[in-house]
């Protein structure tokens, strides 16, 4: 969901960012020229991940400029029974569902069923209204970009995930939590990161296409690109595919780790929810960034960004997805996303780089953030 504790629940996105690659394997192809790789400097980093930074699991996948998947794993996938990390292993992807959200809105612009720069208000009468917030002021843009002003509804985890670990939200609830507070500040006058502006967005679509926007993701995104092994939760399942890490979470630091696996994922909803491998996420941007779900004019939109500060140095936000500089030169673009028990980071390039790097625990501080970014930037610069 991109709440990092220590940032008070802004994503600390510094290099994370995902797919422009030219074109796309199909599953088959990309699982035949697979491989697992065990000793070179992204092994490295997934080593010290565990080692140093104490993630009880990391595993990643990058793909290289001839379009080779290399998978690399390090912990255990389970610590209770001490079981391998499987690799390319299913994980929670949290707000990288934002990308997918914003995907199917300009998907609806393209098809001129929403305005960009139409106040939610044309779609969503009457609903969004509160203290300084007013819908008859904010734009579908405004959404897209964090620019709204829309306080924040995750908030509510302010002291803890535990309580809330099986307890499942309405999406209509997640706004009434954020309607709740005051507006941050005035539509369009600054940045800042907002799990609300995508419950908004998922609001929207539902209201456009008449159908939930999880199926609207599945048809118009995941079956379309053909991602086999993505999938927007059904209302209730708290489970992970097999096979997948165990994810692992503490409301207090002092306190023992606690197995947040099985969880209730709808305070992520249309923000994030979703359930995805490394290999997929690298699929998805890929396609995203080649043109295969926009068309050129929305995917320029997409690609328009506006300074991020709080997500690292040079970091930009477009459209549901950021821009960052390499130290090798050059951008990545993709979103990156946090959920309790599980963090990925994510990149590629535009000369067929890829990267996705998972950690089975949220990033607590700085150093943690720092090793795997310098990870991300090891594996798309090498």
């Amino acid at each position: 969901m991109s709440d990092q504790r220590f940032r008070k629940g802004r994503r600390l996105t510094a290099i994370v960012a995902l797919g422009c690659l030219g074109a796309l394997l199909a599953p088959s192809s990309a699982l035949a020229a697979r491989t697992t790789r065990t000793g070179d400097a992204v092994q490295q980093h997934l080593n010290q991940l565990v080692r140093d930074d104490e993630f009880p699991a990391a595993l990643a996948t990058v793909r290289d400029r001839d379009g080779r998947f290399h998978d690399y794993t390090a912990g255990v996938g389970d610590l209770k029974t001490g079981t391998r990390v499987p690799a390319d292993g299913y994980v929670r992807i949290g707000s990288n569902t934002k990308t997918f959200t914003a995907v199917v809105v300009l998907q609806l612009v393209g098809e001129g069923k929403i305005r960009l720069d139409a106040p939610i208000e044309t779609y969503l009468p009457n609903l969004i209204r509160g203290d300084g917030i007013d819908g008859r002021h904010i734009t579908v843009r405004q959404l897209l970009q964090h620019t709204s002003g829309l306080p924040n509804y995750t908030s509510m985890l302010a002291n803890g995930l535990l309580p809330y670990l099986h307890r499942y939200f309405e999406p209509r609830e997640l706004l009434d939590l954020a309607l709740a507070q005051k507006a941050d500040f005035a539509p369009g006058t600054k940045w800042e990161y907002s799990n609300t502006n995508y419950a908004v967005a998922g609001l929207l679509v539902e209201k456009v296409t008449g159908r939930p926007i999880s199926e609207e993701i599945t048809r118009r995104v995941i079956d379309r690109i053909g991602l086999r092994h993505t999938y927007f939760p059904g209302v209730g399942d708290q489970t992970i595919r097999e096979p997948h890490p165990h994810g692992y979470h503490h409301d207090d630091p002092k306190a023992p780790l606690t197995d947040v696996t099985v969880m209730d994922p709808s305070f992520g909803w249309a923000a994030g929810e979703l359930i995805s491998t490394p290999s997929d996420v690298d699929r998805f941007f890929t396609a995203l960034l080649a043109g295969r779900l926009l068309a050129p004019a929305q995917l320029k939109e997409m690609r328009t960004t506006v300074p991020a500060p709080s997500l690292g140095t040079g970091v930009r936000y477009g459209l549901g997805l950021t821009s960052t500089p390499l130290s090798c030169g050059g951008l990545v673009w993709g979103h990156g996303g946090d959920i309790d028990g599980f963090s990925t980071t994510n990149g590629a390039t535009d000369d067929g780089r890829a990267a996705t790097i998972a950690v089975t625990e949220l990033l607590s501080n700085e150093t943690q953030l720092g090793h795997v970014t310098s990870a991300l930037d090891t594996a798309l610069c090498r």
